[in-house]
This record gives structure tokens, sequence and C-alpha cells, in this order.
């Protein structure tokens, strides 16, 4: 699959509270995720795109 960058502008509070989700769910999964691998996976499946 090849990947585009993409600019989008988000509130910063909203940054913040993704970026503390990332760190809990990175403990979870036991893996490393930035509040971007959220954002990509709630795109991925509101829209039900597949990974190509």
């Amino acid at each position: 699959m090849k990947n585009v960058q993409i600019n989008i502008s988000i509130p910063e509070t909203w940054k913040k509270e993704l970026e503390h989700l990332a760190r809990i769910y990175s403990v979870e999964e036991e893996t490393s995720l930035t509040y971007l691998d959220l954002i990509r996976r709630a795109i991925q499946e509101k829209y039900g795109l597949e990974d190509e």
C-alpha cells in the first residue's frame, strides 16, 4: 500500500486527549502507538476501509 501525507487541524485539547489514549492503548496492546495511529484506526473503522 502506498501512503500519502495529509495535513489536518484539530483542537489542541483533542490532540492531548488522543495522546493520553495512545499511551493507555500502548500499554494494553504492548506496542507503541501514537495519536496519529488512533486517528487512522478510527477512520478505517468508521468507513470500513481495508488495508491494501
